[in-house]
């Protein structure tokens, strides 16, 4: 399903009307291409032309579509008519005199096997002329070789006043050898479901996270104990050189550093593409799982398509294109797919908007309406580096985001954890505990009597936990009003404990709010304190002994609640008495 998917996105894109967007056709690849040797029609070099834009080491260059490039490790192997400086132009960059010279006319020797059509091209003989005549010596006193000598860049060569590279010119793309490459045994694609030989290598996977440089295949058996009945290398799984070019050059493409169809979501690289175009939901899909620098233009673009999914648009018709999800992971040698969603467009916009739903939480003005699913992870993580957040954590919750199912224990736990190792529930983790509990409730309804959590403070929410921590919020609150400026209060010393095992501190608490409460010179205020604490403790029966996993995330959004209702205007909990304070 995921090759196959993989294959109708290249079909698709490799007949897109735009240019720009265009995948390249069978035997060529996008690559990056950042000199250019211009040359006249007599092979005398005119310059090199440096196509990079940018700034220091984020100078990238400009991506042209040229044959596609050999599998090579430590062997000599050339591209055919662009390759590094040692090949194409024979310049010795390592000390290696020999090796270069072995390399260089090996791509000689690639021109040379060009049919004779071929090599008839006026763009072919000025490059034989340029070898036979002048050669990289003719180009020392260019700018750019010092950086050609120092870093051996990938070179390639134009006709002077040409459109095209001389390896794009139509008689070399005609006359080129490669495009046929040798298969496997004959078979039937397991992609297309012709017949057809297997590819036997397929290429490299690049743009993988953490993944090794050189990239990593998707389909491969490298050793004995991953193939069967004798067969070898893709005989396994038999996917045609064709099917094989489509599904790897479409899944780089995604996975390309400028891509809009790719987030990050943990360690899984994740891309995603609708069955039809549909550019809106592509772009819109990264604005809302993914970071932006303008988050004021992303909050736009969520509420674009939650508003397009409340009017009915994703509804029948477009909402009836299916649409994908991919998350990759490096495995070594190998990517390993982490997690493959596959729905209608209707059913996807449904689900992302019940995402915002269970994250939906009282915040202040300063906290983002629609937090990125990043920044949830991040916040759950140790000193909220993505470097420690778990592996399959992001996976396991873009999955149940895509599929609707309860949110991995990990992340609530996660979350719980943060709160008491910091002393402090942030707006993140806030949503992140709420969108948890919520969507167990919901699948688990049965495993407590709990209702589900609200965006704001419920004074009805008779939860012993959430009581609890709406408790400790309002046993901080008269801490603070009673001694302003302390450097640190009960939630630094006394969180940790009173969110997992409440009557070993409460007691304690209650004792020193008294001593607090005297200390208030605005008496109406402190009768009010009394009858909030009264209103909080009319549900409690009893401390508990001991708080579970989940009655620590109602205590911890039970706690937030109270905190943010303190300092909204008008407050809800105390509310009732404002008159009486006065």
């Amino acid at each position: 399903m995921i090759l196959q998917a993989l294959y109708d996105y290249y079909q698709r894109k490799a007949t897109d009307p735009d240019p720009a967007r265009r995948l390249p056709a069978f035997g060529l690849e996008d690559k990056e291409i950042p000199f250019i040797v211009e040359l006249t029609a007599e092979g005398r070099p005119l310059g090199i032309t440096d196509t990079r834009q940018g700034d220091g080491k984020k100078k990238q260059a400009r991506r042209y579509q040229v044959p596609k490039g050999v599998k090579r490790s430590s062997g000599v192997a050339a591209n055919l008519l662009w390759d590094t400086a040692e090949y194409a132009l024979g310049v010795d960059t390592k000390g290696k005199p020999e090796r270069v010279a072995e390399q260089h006319a090996a791509f000689r020797q690639r021109i040379a096997e060009l049919p004779e059509a071929a090599r008839s091209d006026a763009g072919l003989q000025a490059l034989e002329n340029f070898y036979a005549n002048y050669g990289h010596a003719a180009l020392a006193a260019d700018p750019a070789w010092p950086e050609i000598v120092e870093g051996n860049p990938v070179v390639t060569f134009r006709l002077h006043n040409d459109g095209d590279l001389i390896c794009q010119r139509p008689a070399v793309i005609a006359g080129r050898g490669d495009v046929a490459e040798e298969g496997g045994k004959p078979g039937f694609c397991l992609v297309t479901g012709q017949a057809a030989s297997a590819e036997r290598l397929h290429t490299v996977i690049k743009g993988v996270w953490g993944a090794q440089s050189s990239g990593a295949t998707l389909v491969s058996f490298n050793l004995d104990a991953f193939a069967s009945y004798n067969k070898e290398q893709g005989d396994n799984a038999p996917v045609s050189p064709l099917a094989a070019f489509a599904y790897t050059t479409a899944l780089n493409h995604l996975l390309d550093r400028n891509s809009r169809q790719r987030i990050q979501v943990g360690d899984a690289s994740t891309v995603f593409w609708a069955q039809k175009d549909d550019a809106e939901i592509e772009e819109g899909f990264a604005a809302i799982f993914g970071e932006r620098d303008d988050p004021d233009a992303r909050a736009e673009q969520v509420r674009a398509l939650l508003g397009a999914v409340q009017s009915g648009q994703f509804d029948g018709g477009r909402g009836d294109k299916l649409f994908y999800v991919l998350g990759l992971a490096p495995n070594a040698a190998r990517v390993s797919v982490r997690f493959w969603h596959a729905a209608p467009l209707h059913e996807i916009a449904r689900q992302i908007r019940q995402w915002f739903a269970d994250l939906k939480v009282v915040r202040s003005a300063k906290d983002p309406e629609y937090p990125s699913l990043f920044r949830l992870l991040a916040a759950c993580a140790q000193q909220g580096k993505a470097d420690n957040i778990p592996p399959n954590l992001g996976g396991d919750i873009m999955r149940a985001i895509l599929s609707g199912s309860p949110f991995p224990a990990t992340w609530l736990n996660a979350a719980v954890l943060r709160c008491r190792a910091e002393q402090n529930v942030t707006y993140l983790r806030a949503a992140a505990i709420k969108a948890s509990l919520n969507r167990l409730q919901r699948f688990q309804p049965n495993q407590s009597l709990d209702k589900e959590l609200s965006d704001m403070l419920d004074l009805e929410n008779t939860s012993p936990a959430y009581r609890l921590g709406r408790l400790f919020a309002a046993l901080e609150k008269i801490q603070e009003e009673a001694s302003p400026g302390l450097n640190a209060t009960i939630r630094e010393r006394y969180y940790g404990a009173a969110s997992s095992t409440p009557v070993a501190v409460f007691t304690t608490l209650l004792r020193l709010k008294n001593h607090h409460l005297a200390k208030l010179s605005n008496r109406g205020r402190a009768f009010n304190f009394e009858r909030l604490l009264g209103e909080i403790m009319g549900g409690l029966d009893d401390f508990p002994k001991h708080l579970s996993l989940p009655e620590q995330g109602r205590f911890a959004i039970g706690y937030y609640h109270q905190r943010q209702d303190f300092f909204s205007t008008p407050s809800k909990s105390m509310q009732f008495t404002q008159g009486e304070s006065k």
